[in-house]
Protein backbone atom coordinates (compact mmCIF):
# COMPACT_ATOMS: atom_id res chain seq x y z
CA UNK A 1 0.00 0.00 0.00
CA UNK A 2 2.75 2.19 1.12
CA UNK A 3 4.47 1.37 -2.41
CA UNK A 4 1.21 2.76 -4.24
CA UNK A 5 0.94 5.76 -2.41
CA UNK A 6 4.78 6.79 -3.43
CA UNK A 7 4.14 5.58 -6.56
CA UNK A 8 1.36 7.94 -7.31
CA UNK A 9 3.28 10.70 -5.65
CA UNK A 10 5.90 10.48 -8.04
CA UNK A 11 3.21 10.31 -10.76
CA UNK A 12 1.45 13.44 -9.96
CA UNK A 13 4.89 15.26 -9.50
CA UNK A 14 6.06 14.00 -12.81
CA UNK A 15 2.94 15.59 -14.08
CA UNK A 16 3.40 19.05 -12.90
CA UNK A 17 2.88 21.53 -15.44
CA UNK A 18 5.99 23.13 -16.35
CA UNK A 19 6.15 26.76 -16.08
CA UNK A 20 7.47 29.19 -18.54
CA UNK A 21 9.81 31.93 -18.36
CA UNK A 22 9.34 35.39 -19.31
CA UNK A 23 12.15 35.27 -21.69
CA UNK A 24 11.17 32.56 -23.39
CA UNK A 25 8.67 34.39 -26.09
CA UNK A 26 12.07 36.51 -26.59
CA UNK A 27 13.95 33.36 -27.81
CA UNK A 28 10.77 32.82 -30.44
CA UNK A 29 10.96 36.59 -31.86
CA UNK A 30 14.94 35.49 -32.35
CA UNK A 31 14.18 33.02 -34.18
CA UNK A 32 11.40 34.18 -36.27
CA UNK A 33 13.95 37.09 -36.96
CA UNK A 34 16.97 34.55 -37.85
CA UNK A 35 14.18 32.74 -39.83
CA UNK A 36 13.23 35.93 -42.15
CA UNK A 37 16.80 37.10 -42.80
CA UNK A 38 17.54 33.29 -43.75
CA UNK A 39 14.42 33.04 -46.06
CA UNK A 40 15.68 36.97 -47.87
CA UNK A 41 19.33 35.20 -47.67
CA UNK A 42 18.54 32.31 -49.71
CA UNK A 43 15.62 33.95 -52.05
CA UNK A 44 17.82 36.78 -52.84
CA UNK A 45 21.64 35.56 -52.54
CA UNK A 46 23.20 38.10 -54.86
CA UNK A 47 21.08 41.89 -54.19
CA UNK A 48 21.32 40.52 -49.57
CA UNK A 49 25.08 40.46 -50.52
CA UNK A 50 25.37 44.08 -51.66
CA UNK A 51 22.89 45.01 -49.15
CA UNK A 52 24.89 43.93 -46.53
CA UNK A 53 27.99 46.00 -47.86
CA UNK A 54 25.71 48.91 -47.69
CA UNK A 55 27.34 50.75 -45.20
CA UNK A 56 31.31 50.41 -47.42
CA UNK A 57 29.58 50.45 -50.81
CA UNK A 58 27.16 52.74 -52.87
CA UNK A 59 26.94 49.58 -55.40
CA UNK A 60 23.16 48.73 -53.36
CA UNK A 61 21.86 52.36 -53.52
CA UNK A 62 22.51 52.86 -57.17
CA UNK A 63 21.13 49.56 -58.17
CA UNK A 64 18.35 49.01 -56.56
CA UNK A 65 17.15 52.87 -56.32
CA UNK A 66 13.84 52.59 -58.51
CA UNK A 67 10.73 53.07 -56.12
CA UNK A 68 9.03 50.34 -57.18
CA UNK A 69 11.10 47.73 -55.32
CA UNK A 70 9.70 49.25 -52.15
CA UNK A 71 6.42 46.45 -52.80
CA UNK A 72 9.13 43.54 -53.56
CA UNK A 73 9.01 40.29 -50.90
CA UNK A 74 13.25 41.62 -50.14
CA UNK A 75 12.11 44.72 -48.86
CA UNK A 76 8.73 43.35 -46.94
CA UNK A 77 10.39 40.25 -45.34
CA UNK A 78 13.38 43.02 -43.85
CA UNK A 79 10.87 46.10 -42.96
CA UNK A 80 9.38 43.47 -40.76
CA UNK A 81 13.35 42.40 -39.92
CA UNK A 82 13.36 46.39 -38.99
CA UNK A 83 10.50 46.97 -36.79
CA UNK A 84 10.91 44.23 -34.55
CA UNK A 85 14.75 45.47 -34.34
CA UNK A 86 13.40 48.81 -33.61
CA UNK A 87 10.60 47.95 -30.97
CA UNK A 88 13.17 45.40 -29.51
CA UNK A 89 15.92 48.20 -28.79
CA UNK A 90 13.08 50.92 -28.17
CA UNK A 91 12.12 48.83 -25.06
CA UNK A 92 15.42 47.85 -23.92
CA UNK A 93 16.07 51.47 -23.83
CA UNK A 94 12.66 52.06 -21.80
CA UNK A 95 14.25 49.41 -19.46
CA UNK A 96 17.27 50.44 -18.79
CA UNK A 97 15.56 53.82 -17.66
CA UNK A 98 13.40 51.95 -15.90
CA UNK A 99 9.94 52.53 -17.37
CA UNK A 100 8.76 49.11 -18.45
CA UNK A 101 10.29 45.69 -17.86
CA UNK A 102 12.46 43.85 -20.96
CA UNK A 103 10.80 40.55 -20.38
CA UNK A 104 7.09 41.72 -20.85
CA UNK A 105 5.91 40.78 -24.12
CA UNK A 106 2.62 42.90 -24.41
CA UNK A 107 4.96 45.88 -24.32
CA UNK A 108 7.09 44.42 -27.34
CA UNK A 109 3.50 43.98 -29.00
CA UNK A 110 2.46 47.44 -28.20
CA UNK A 111 5.90 49.24 -29.64
CA UNK A 112 6.14 46.50 -32.78
CA UNK A 113 2.40 47.75 -33.38
CA UNK A 114 3.11 51.52 -32.90
CA UNK A 115 5.91 51.70 -35.15
CA UNK A 116 4.71 49.61 -37.80
CA UNK A 117 1.60 52.20 -38.02
CA UNK A 118 3.50 55.11 -37.28
CA UNK A 119 5.93 53.86 -40.40
CA UNK A 120 3.11 52.56 -42.70
CA UNK A 121 0.96 56.11 -42.02
CA UNK A 122 4.18 58.19 -42.76
CA UNK A 123 4.94 56.61 -45.63
CA UNK A 124 1.01 56.80 -46.70
CA UNK A 125 1.21 60.55 -46.63
CA UNK A 126 4.25 61.07 -48.23
CA UNK A 127 2.64 59.05 -50.91
CA UNK A 128 -0.73 61.92 -50.74
CA UNK A 129 1.65 65.10 -51.26
CA UNK A 130 4.18 63.31 -53.65
CA UNK A 131 0.94 62.47 -55.92
CA UNK A 132 -0.48 66.45 -55.21
CA UNK A 133 3.00 67.85 -56.16
CA UNK A 134 3.24 65.28 -59.19
CA UNK A 135 6.57 64.19 -57.39
CA UNK A 136 5.68 60.78 -56.93
CA UNK A 137 8.90 59.05 -59.02
CA UNK A 138 10.85 61.57 -57.04
CA UNK A 139 9.58 61.11 -53.56
CA UNK A 140 9.59 56.74 -54.11
CA UNK A 141 13.46 56.94 -54.93
CA UNK A 142 13.93 59.15 -51.83
CA UNK A 143 11.66 56.83 -49.76
CA UNK A 144 14.13 53.78 -50.92
CA UNK A 145 17.19 55.33 -50.11
CA UNK A 146 15.68 55.68 -46.51
CA UNK A 147 14.41 52.16 -46.60
CA UNK A 148 17.67 50.80 -47.19
CA UNK A 149 19.70 52.38 -44.50
CA UNK A 150 17.10 51.56 -41.71
CA UNK A 151 16.47 48.35 -42.70
CA UNK A 152 20.17 48.09 -42.72
CA UNK A 153 20.52 49.54 -39.50
CA UNK A 154 17.49 47.23 -38.09
CA UNK A 155 18.92 44.02 -39.31
CA UNK A 156 22.88 44.90 -37.57
CA UNK A 157 20.58 45.66 -34.23
CA UNK A 158 19.57 41.79 -34.19
CA UNK A 159 22.79 40.83 -33.11
CA UNK A 160 23.01 43.90 -30.54
CA UNK A 161 19.49 43.49 -29.35
CA UNK A 162 20.41 39.47 -28.26
CA UNK A 163 23.33 41.19 -26.22
CA UNK A 164 21.11 43.78 -24.48
CA UNK A 165 18.82 41.34 -23.36
CA UNK A 166 20.69 38.46 -22.07
CA UNK A 167 23.46 40.84 -20.17
CA UNK A 168 22.57 42.63 -17.28
CA UNK A 169 25.21 44.66 -16.70
CA UNK A 170 25.23 47.05 -19.55
CA UNK A 171 26.89 50.12 -19.83
CA UNK A 172 25.13 53.60 -20.13
CA UNK A 173 28.23 54.27 -22.89
CA UNK A 174 27.64 51.09 -24.61
CA UNK A 175 23.62 52.45 -24.47
CA UNK A 176 24.53 55.65 -25.73
CA UNK A 177 26.98 54.38 -28.64
CA UNK A 178 24.26 52.58 -30.31
CA UNK A 179 21.89 55.64 -30.30
CA UNK A 180 24.82 57.34 -31.71
CA UNK A 181 25.04 55.28 -34.34
CA UNK A 182 21.97 55.09 -35.34
CA UNK A 183 21.42 58.53 -35.13
CA UNK A 184 25.08 59.09 -37.39
CA UNK A 185 23.50 56.98 -40.13
CA UNK A 186 19.95 58.89 -40.46
CA UNK A 187 22.02 62.22 -40.75
CA UNK A 188 24.17 60.23 -43.26
CA UNK A 189 21.29 59.71 -45.12
CA UNK A 190 19.44 62.89 -45.14
CA UNK A 191 23.29 64.14 -46.35
CA UNK A 192 23.49 61.67 -49.19
CA UNK A 193 19.49 62.08 -50.53
CA UNK A 194 19.98 66.09 -50.51
CA UNK A 195 23.35 65.35 -52.37
CA UNK A 196 21.44 62.64 -54.98
CA UNK A 197 18.41 65.30 -55.09
CA UNK A 198 19.85 68.85 -54.71
CA UNK A 199 18.89 70.14 -58.13
CA UNK A 200 15.21 69.37 -57.52
CA UNK A 201 15.34 70.40 -53.64
CA UNK A 202 16.65 73.81 -54.69
CA UNK A 203 14.59 74.14 -57.01
CA UNK A 204 11.70 73.63 -55.13
CA UNK A 205 13.25 74.66 -51.84
CA UNK A 206 10.20 75.75 -50.00
CA UNK A 207 8.38 72.59 -50.49
CA UNK A 208 11.54 70.66 -49.36
CA UNK A 209 11.50 72.67 -45.66
CA UNK A 210 7.77 72.10 -45.60
CA UNK A 211 8.32 68.76 -46.17
CA UNK A 212 11.39 67.97 -43.76
CA UNK A 213 9.15 70.01 -41.31
CA UNK A 214 5.90 68.28 -41.50
CA UNK A 215 6.87 64.79 -42.65
CA UNK A 216 10.90 64.11 -41.26
CA UNK A 217 10.96 66.34 -38.13
CA UNK A 218 7.44 66.81 -36.38
CA UNK A 219 6.29 63.26 -35.97
CA UNK A 220 9.95 62.33 -34.44
CA UNK A 221 9.12 65.01 -31.95
CA UNK A 222 6.07 63.80 -31.10
CA UNK A 223 7.07 60.57 -30.27
CA UNK A 224 9.52 61.98 -28.13
CA UNK A 225 7.79 64.12 -26.36
CA UNK A 226 4.63 61.09 -26.39
CA UNK A 227 7.76 58.78 -24.91
CA UNK A 228 9.00 61.75 -22.17
CA UNK A 229 5.37 61.85 -20.36
CA UNK A 230 4.78 58.81 -19.96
Amino acid sequence: MKLICNFATMTETSLHERILEQKDWAIVVFLFVFALIAIVKTNFENRFHDFMRLFISDKYVKIYKDGSLIMSWFTVILFIVQMVSFAFFVQLILHFYGYVQKTDWIVFVQLFTLFTVFVLSKFLIEKIVATTFDEEDVVEQYNMLKINYRTYVGVLLVPINIFLFYNNNISIVLIYAVIGIILMINILTYLKSIKIYQNLIFGHLIYFILYLCTLEIAPYYFIYNWFSRT
